[in-house]
C-alpha cells in the first residue's frame, strides 16, 4: 500500500514578510519528499492542488493521502473526490511533521479549543486504570470479536521496540447499557490519546481525550487522592512505553466481552 502525507498551508515568505505563500509538501512514509510547490494566496484553491497532484497520482497511484491540518482537509477532500483517491484526516503524520518543523518552525502546532464535556447520556457506570503486557497485547485483542477495534500496526509494541515484559498502561470503562453507544461515539471521534490533567495535585483531576485533528473532551473527572496517585503512575508508565497506552470499553466487569479497544499514543505536536 502506497501512503502519502501531505500539507498545504500558508507561510510568510522569508524574503518578503508581506508576501504570504501557500506551500504544498508531499512525502512518503519514510520521510522522502515526493513533491513540493508554492502558490500565491489568490491561487490557493482545490483546482491548483489538483493540477499539482494529478500527474503524481497518475504516475505513482497512491492508496491514501494523510492530512493532519484541519484548514486544508476540505481542499484535499475535493482533490480526493476528483482524483478518486482516499483522503484521511489524522494526527499521525510524523514524517511530514518532522519536515515541516525543519522548514517552518512552529508551523506544526495547531490551536485547540478548551476540552468539551462528552454527552451525559454516554457516561459509563465505573472505570479504573489497568495495565497489559506489551508482548501479549496484540495477540490477545486482535483475534477477539470486539465490535469497535482500532489497533494500528504502526503502534504495535514490537515495531516501537518496546520490550515484551513492559506494562502498557490503560483505562478501562464499564459502559453498562450505554456501552455500545459510547463505543460508536468514540469510533466516530477517532481517539488519539487519553491524558491525565490534574486540577489539584494529589487531590483531583481528570482524563482528557484527544481525538480527531484538534478536538479535546473531558472523559472523566475525580476528586480522590488515591485515584490521583494512580493517575500520576499512569502517566509515568507512559514514559516507559514511548507514550503508548490503551482504552478498553466493556459492558461490565465480568471480563467475558469487550465493546471496544483502542491503542493510543500521544502525539508530540
Amino acid at each position: 500500500m502506497i501512503i502519502w502525507q501531505a500539507d498545504f498551508y500558508k507561510h510568510l515568505s522569508q524574503e518578503h514578510e508581506n508576501n504570504t505563500k501557500w506551500n504544498l509538501i508531499v512525502c512518503d512514509q519514510q520521510g522522502v519528499i515526493i513533491h513540493q510547490a508554492s502558490c500565491q494566496q489568490s491561487e490557493a484553491t482545490s483546482n491548483w492542488l489538483i493540477s499539482e497532484l494529478e500527474p503524481l497520482v497518475k504516475q505513482y497511484s497512491p492508496d491514501i493521502i494523510k492530512v493532519f491540518r484541519p484548514q486544508c482537509l476540505s481542499l484535499f477532500a475535493l482533490v480526493g473526490k476528483r482524483l478518486e483517491i482516499k483522503i484521511e484526516g489524522t494526527r499521525r503524520t510524523p514524517q511530514l511533521k518532522q519536515i515541516l518543523q525543519e522548514k517552518y518552525p512552529n508551523s506544526v502546532k495547531l490551536e485547540q479549543s478548551p476540552p468539551q464535556a462528552i454527552p451525559e447520556s454516554l457516561w459509563g457506570d465505573k472505570w479504573h486504570f489497568a495495565t497489559f503486557k506489551a508482548g501479549d497485547f496484540f495477540d490477545y485483542f486482535s483475534d477477539r470479536p470486539i465490535p469497535m477495534k482500532e489497533l494500528p500496526e504502526a503502534l504495535n509494541p514490537i515495531h516501537l521496540g518496546i520490550a515484551s515484559d513492559v506494562n502498557i498502561p490503560g483505562v478501562v470503562i464499564y459502559g453498562g447499557r450505554q456501552s455500545m453507544y459510547l463505543a460508536r461515539w468514540l469510533a466516530d471521534n477517532q481517539p488519539v490519546s487519553l491524558n491525565y490533567i490534574p486540577t489539584e495535585v494529589n487531590k483531583s483531576g481528570g482524563l482528557i481525550l484527544e481525538s480527531g485533528l484538534v478536538d479535546r473532551w473531558v472523559l472523566l473527572t475525580f476528586e480522590n487522592a488515591e485515584m490521583s496517585q494512580s493517575a500520576q503512575q499512569y502517566e509515568k508508565q507512559k514514559e516507559r512505553t514511548q507514550g503508548l497506552h490503551f482504552f478498553l470499553l466493556q459492558p461490565d466487569d465480568s471480563g467475558m466481552t469487550q465493546t471496544g479497544i483502542w491503542l493510543l499514543k500521544k502525539e508530540k505536536n
